[in-house]
Order: structure tokens, then sequence, then C-alpha cells
């Protein structure tokens, strides 16, 4: 039997691994000086803060997330469009990591049906290029801080086919449900043939091993329609989070907002 050649990173299909800012890679490789780690912690609150003053003001948002990889005209790309239009009409802002394939899909949608568009970009200068459907775009330097963000201000998550990104924020959102920090959170699944190989091995591996429960199954919804997602989340955005549709948050003059 003949064994096919090992594909390169530079090799069509497989893109050049995306590289992390230099900033961060050396806060992951342990101590540094006392007066390094004292600035890098500025920056990180600076981060934060800069986040929490923009998306203080975007309204109630679903966060979208999904692979940088889906072309424009694959048939994921079409449903991640459809959901954020769907989304936009039920009053949302849609918030996604702001880059290509499923992210920008999911901006575009929520454009083109009037909504508001918001990009939470990270710096990964080999593939990270912010889509051009942004109304808001915030760039961060640190995962962490992104993710808060993304958690912080959404009402529920939509995961769409996705890779190792996207089944990294799925199961930490999980988390977060499962241990009561964040409470009626819908976690949504879109792409019922993409999702359902991974809830199968949970129930036939996961439940019988007794590492989850059928409560952390059942935070699960797994769905093709746009509208029974919208549907989903408006009914805990209104029933169980008691959300009004009311005039936006006003910008204060003297915090210079």
């Amino acid at each position: 039997m003949i064994e096919p050649e090992p594909q390169s990173p530079e090799a069509p299909g497989n893109p050049a691994p995306e590289k992390a800012h230099p900033e961060e890679v050396r806060f992951l490789a342990g101590p540094q000086s006392r007066l390094g780690e004292f600035f890098r912690v500025l920056r990180i609150v600076w981060e934060f803060v800069r986040g929490f003053r923009t998306l203080h003001f975007v309204g109630p948002c679903v966060t979208v997330f999904g692979s940088a990889r889906v072309v424009d005209d694959h048939r994921y790309y079409a449903l991640a469009r459809e959901t954020g239009a769907e989304l936009a009409r039920s009053g949302f802002t849609v918030i996604t990591g702001g880059g290509p394939g499923v992210m920008e899909a999911a901006n575009r949608g929520a454009k083109e049906a009037g909504g508001r568009s918001v990009g939470v970009n990270i710096v990964l200068p080999h593939e990270q290029v912010t889509n051009p459907y942004l109304d808001v775009v915030l760039t961060f330097r640190y995962f962490f801080v992104r993710k808060v963000m993304l958690v912080k201000y959404s009402y529920a998550f939509i995961a769409m086919p996705g890779g190792y990104g996207t089944f990294d924020e799925i199961f930490e959102a999980a988390t977060l449900i499962q241990t009561g920090k964040i409470k009626d959170f819908p976690l949504i699944l879109m792409g019922v043939e993409f999702w359902t190989p991974l809830i199968d091995y949970m129930r036939t591996h996961l439940l019988p091993a007794g590492t989850i429960a059928e409560d952390d199954l059942s935070m699960l919804y797994m769905t093709d329609s746009p509208q029974e997602a919208a549907s989903i989340i408006r009914d805990a955005a209104i029933r169980k989070f008691g959300l009004k549709y009311t005039e936006p948050v006003r910008r204060r003059k003297v915090l210079r907002e």
C-alpha cells in the first residue's frame, strides 16, 4: 500500500499555522521580571477597561462562533449569514470574533438585515483579518480577555461548525453553565449533521463513565433552523432574563464615552 506524502503546513488546504503576538508568548512562558510583570498587568487591565467601555453600549448581544476557514459559497456560510440576519430581526446585536469565514457570514447577515454587528478580534497576523461587515471593532492581544468580552455581553452562544477554537469556546461556555457561573444561557449548535457525532460520543462515552450528567447534555440545543435558534434565544432573553425592548444606554460626557 502506498502511503500519501504528508502535507507541509504551507500546502493548499492546510494553511500556515497561526502565530500569537510575541507579548502573549512571553506572558505564557513562565515567571518574568517583576517590573515586566507589573506593566503586563497594566496592559491586561487596560484591555479589559477598553472592552468594557466599548461594549457597554452595543445592546443585548448573541455571540456566534465558527470556523474562519469556511468560504463564502459553502452551505455553512449561508447558514451563518441567515442566522445573523434572523438574530438582527429579533433585536439582538451579533458579536463574533470579527474574522473571516463563519464569523464574517454572521456579521454580514446582521448588517444586511439592518442590525448591529460587532467584531471582537484577536492579534493573529497570519489569519485574523477583520471582515468588512462590522459596526464596532475591538482588537485584543490576550485570548482570555477576548473570551470574557464574548461571554459578558451575550445572552446566548451559537456555535457553527468549526475547529479547535470553536470547540474550546463551546466547552468553556458549557462549563460556565454547568457550574452556575452563567444561568439559563442557551448554547445552540447549528448544523445537526456536523454536531451529531460529538453529541453521540458524549452520550455513549461520557455519560456511562459518569463524567457528565444527563442534565449537562440537556443544556445543548441542536438545530438547522435560524428561526428556531432565534426563538430559543428570545424566550431565554425575555422570559428568563427579563430583557425588554427599551432605548439604548446613553453615553455620559463626564466619563468621556
